[in-house]
């Protein structure tokens, strides 16, 4: 008896070991954000209100209704390899194709699909497949990679099943909704879960803020996308990413919400690019902290630090120390909340804004203004129109100024205020001409800048 006591101490012992070593020199703690790369003439809309859902719920009318238009997307790119720097350069070094794939949502009954930029970036070939075996090429519309949104067009002779948009602003925490998609190449797979969380930021501290819906719905590599579902099946978002320690799903996943991704692809079929309402202030969101550091009670909302001059916030009054707690009746408990929402409106539109100043509450109309700002996201440069001024000050009578660095490799070339002067040999007079020259240029070629630095001398640089 003591000898069988003795080996279960030794054996309990020796695991508790194990599990102290596993936790302390082999587990990772930190959870990393993984987006999900993969190595029509009308837009139908149906909004409806969330209704109270039971838990005897049935997902099978909305799984029927989304396998359907849900669609496999194959992208082929060619990548180059070369030691030699002339090779690498100019062309002449090996080249071998990469497939990757994902997945895509049929929005029209004329072959226009929706998906996510990572999906399709540096494209070559692009191919189809729908829930039917067919397999169709396909070919890109634009893209617009701040929201990570892509729009593709196949060509058939037959009205395809297309997906209706439903109203992200209505879905609600709680919810039951359905994750379709091509998760590593098991097709029309289909998961359930809740809305988790909405106006999820996961870019908070890095000055490009987001707003994705949050869901516990099973996604994987290859989901990306794919369609997030409500109960109808109505599309209320495009799954776009998940947080993980290993690649796989740990219970996190985020999607675009269905009314940025509408706003995005109808602005890529009328303009050719995404045209982008701003309200015009800069400010963060309130907490306990910011709160007893401004010396206010509030800890929800939005805090106005700044207004832009000549926007429609400047014009229609909002003052420095406003704090944003609502728009259009919807609430704006931080900042995330207000990027969503005017995500999906447009330069023109009228807001009205519901603020507090002195512990008064107002709400105001806000015409949004154009957004004069372009990303050249294969630079990590965000650039704006030049003002005579800023010309003047160079020396140089035509450029776009760069305003902010988006990409921590081009932080040390110290790139802030130059004037770029050409891309790729052509003029860049402003924000339009750099937009053209980016979508004509072949993304596997370097990118020839030539600017004036802030003292007024003209550089060339060649970046990859």
């Amino acid at each position: 008896m003591k000898q069988i006591l003795r080996l279960f101490l030794v054996a309990f012992f020796a695991g508790a070991l194990t599990l102290v070593g596993y936790k302390y020199f082999i587990e990772t703690k930190e959870i990393t954000f993984i987006p999900q790369q993969e190595n029509s003439s009308f837009i139908p809309i149906n909004f409806t209100n969330s209704e109270t859902i039971g838990v005897n719920i049935d997902f099978t009318e909305a799984a029927e209704k989304t396998v359907n238009v849900v669609v496999h997307v194959k992208n082929t790119t060619i990548n180059r390899n070369s030691n030699n720097i002339l090779e690498y350069y100019f062309g002449s070094g090996k080249s071998r194709a990469i497939v990757g794939s994902g997945s895509g949502v049929i929005i029209s009954p004329d072959g226009y699909i929706i998906t996510n930029n990572h999906v399709i970036v540096n494209t070559s070939k692009l191919e189809v497949t729908l829930n039917n075996n067919k397999t169709y090429e396909a070919e890109l519309i634009g893209t617009d990679p701040k929201t990570d949104i892509a729009l593709i067009k196949i060509k058939t002779k037959k009205n395809l099943p297309y997906v209706s948009f439903g109203d992200s602003n209505q879905v609600k925490i709680g919810e039951w909704v359905l994750a379709v998609g091509n998760p590593f190449n098991l097709t029309s797979t289909v998961t359930a879960g809740i809305i988790s969380a909405k106006a999820r930021d996961l870019n908070e501290f890095d000055g490009n803020p987001q707003s994705f819906i949050q869901t516990d719905a099973a996604v994987n590599r290859g989901n990306s996308g794919g369609a997030l579902v409500n109960t109808r099946g109505e599309l209320i978002g495009i799954i776009t990413a998940i947080t993980s320690e290993t690649g796989s799903y740990v219970g996190y996943a985020f999607a675009v919400p269905s009314n940025i991704a509408r706003k995005v692809i109808e602005d890529i079929m009328e303009y050719g690019y995404v045209q982008r309402g701003i309200l015009g202030i800069q400010g963060g969101s309130l907490n306990s902290k910011i709160a007893n550091y401004l010396g206010i009670d509030e800890t929800e909302g939005v805090y106005v630090d700044r207004i832009e001059k000549g926007s429609g916030a400047d014009k229609s009054g909002i003052k420095k120390g406003d704090i944003i707690m609502g728009i259009d009746g919807i609430k704006i408990g931080k900042f995330s909340d207000l990027v969503g929402y005017l995500g999906s409106k447009h330069p023109n539109d009228v807001v009205q804004v519901t603020l507090l100043r002195d512990g008064n509450k107002k709400v105001i109309p806000v015409t949004l203004v154009k957004f004069e700002f372009f990303e050249i996201e294969d630079l990590g440069l965000e650039i704006k129109n030049s003002t005579q001024s800023e010309l003047l000050e160079r020396g140089v009578t035509y450029g776009v100024k760069v305003t902010r660095i988006l990409n921590k490799d081009m932080e040390q070339y110290n790139l802030v205020g130059i004037i770029i002067l050409k891309l790729n040999g052509q003029k860049v007079r402003d924000i339009d001409d750099a937009r053209r020259i980016m979508q004509v240029r072949n993304s596997n070629d370097p990118i020839k800048m030539t600017f004036a630095d802030t003292q007024g001398e003209i550089n060339t640089f060649i970046f990859r």
